[in-house]
């Protein structure tokens, strides 16, 4: 529910305020203080602000002096000034500041609720623009916001209008393939065609045939002239996936053709020239597979003249629940479900959770727990995954480390749930923002203060 901060210290115009906002939590102050000690906690996205506040009623100062606090401290909210009927100097003085609008008294419901609406409109649409700005807003198939997916999306951004070799690296199921694709999309072959082989997944001695195309009665079987995937990518771009387990033998032909830009069919005699760009991936170490000699390193230099590292899910810090409700979205779509969203404790086993299997598993999960889940949540056990809770030992009955325990627990609990908000946890814990810290503090929980 969307929350509105009204500022007066009127307990008449409280009451009607609160009955003209039915729909939304309403949270109250009477004076400067309590104000930003709500804004605070709270985090309303519009504030209402009668510019008449103690200690000085009579006059507009004390009002100008918290709008001006209220937004040094939260930019980003809608805050309306209300005004006496003869004040329309102060209510653009109030404007001028940065209020979003001004209202005078009386207060007419109607007009308050639309300019209220409005607001809340105005900081949604604000706070959606932000957050696709930090979601790589080229890279429109890349979500996240932790810092190494972000830098990853910005060097395959810059990069996407050029033609130079391109090597992803990363473990299974990061999203390579997602990268390269949106490298393609991005760039100014993106109306040619993208071809993908997984050179893992094609027994050695099929893969030559596959990549460079053959010539009829080249070996047996081979009936007719048919060109390989370099050939069919013409124009457009090549991805070469799991290029560390592209066999020795075949190494060198590729160098020639990265090289030359030209190749030739198996069985074949004449040169065909091909125009494409190259994007590799591997999940593999190739720098020690260089070292080893089980991989050429001239090759890898050709291959990876940029080199993008896309880190695992396990580090891209709250992506995971990104990730999630993009997925969700999708599922329910596919499988005409209602799931509306994920319970505090399936945040909170995700946010566990390691994910090994990275992207790919995690997909898995909800694509499994959308169909299996019986009510409008996602729960931690559909998705087959538990909270884990390192409590205090059998042999530590202790009732202080106990209830120390507990709510050390609850703390972190309600940190990851909020995002690492300190005020939404706070919230969640139903205690004031210096409490919170105080508690953190008590029981040194250095890693939340420091927001690690």
């Amino acid at each position: 529910m969307d929350k509105i901060l009204v500022v007066d210290d009127d307990l008449g115009i409280q009451k009607q305020l609160k009955w003209s906002f039915t729909g939304y939590d309403v949270i109250f102050a009477e004076d400067r203080a309590s104000a930003i000690a709500q804004l605070r906690r709270y985090e309303p996205k519009v504030v209402t602000l009668d510019l008449g506040l103690p200690p000085d009623p009579t006059n507009a100062s004390e009002g100008l002096a918290t709008l001006e606090e209220i937004l040094e401290l939260a930019p980003q909210t809608k805050v309306i000034v209300v005004t006496g009927n003869n004040d329309k100097q102060n209510a653009l003085k109030a404007i001028k500041i940065g209020a979003y609008d001004f209202y005078q008294k009386p207060i007419d419901s109607d007009t308050i609720q639309v300019l209220v609406s409005r607001a809340i409109n105005l900081f949604d649409l604000e706070m959606e623009n932000r957050h696709l700005s930090a979601v790589a807003p080229s890279m429109d198939r890349i979500l996240g916001q932790s810092e190494g997916i972000l830098l990853a999306s910005r060097k395959a951004e810059r990069i996407a209008q050029t033609d130079i070799s391109t090597l992803l690296l990363g473990e299974s199921g990061t999203g390579k393939e997602v990268f390269a694709r949106s490298i393609h999309e991005h760039s100014l072959r993106k109306d040619k065609p993208f071809v993908a082989i997984n050179c893992a997944s094609i027994p050695e001695n099929l893969l030559e045939s596959e990549l460079f195309g053959y010539e009829k009665g080249a070996f047996t079987g081979a009936n007719k002239t048919t060109p390989g995937k370099i050939e069919s990518a013409q124009n457009g771009t090549l991805f070469l996936d799991e290029i560390g387990d592209m066999p020795i033998g075949l190494q060198a032909k590729m160098l020639r053709f990265l090289q030359e830009r030209v190749i030739e069919r198996v069985g074949g005699r004449s040169e065909i020239p091909v125009d494409i760009r190259v994007v590799c991936a591997t999940h593999r170490d190739v720098q020690s597979m260089v070292a080893e000699e089980t991989f050429r390193e001239d090759l890898f230099y050709r291959v990876g003249e940029i080199s993008i590292m896309i880190p695992p899910l396990r580090e891209r810090d709250n992506d995971v629940v990104l990730l999630a409700k993009t997925f969700l979205a999708q599922y329910n779509e596919e499988f005409k479900t209602k799931i509306k969203g994920f319970s505090d404790s399936a945040i909170l086993a995700m946010k566990q959770h390691k994910w090994p299997g990275n992207i790919r598993e995690l997909q898995n999960k909800l694509k499994s727990a959308v169909i299996m889940a019986e009510g409008n949540q996602i729960q931690a056990e559909d998705l087959s995954l538990i909270v884990k809770d390192e409590g205090p030992t059998l042999t530590s009955l202790n009732l202080r480390e106990v209830r120390e325990h507990a709510e050390s627990r609850a703390i972190r609990n309600a940190y990851l749930v909020a995002d690492k908000n300190m005020s939404k946890a706070a919230e969640l814990l139903g205690v004031t923002r210096p409490t919170l810290y105080s508690l953190i503090d008590k029981y040194h929980l250095e890693d939340i203060k420091t927001g690690v």
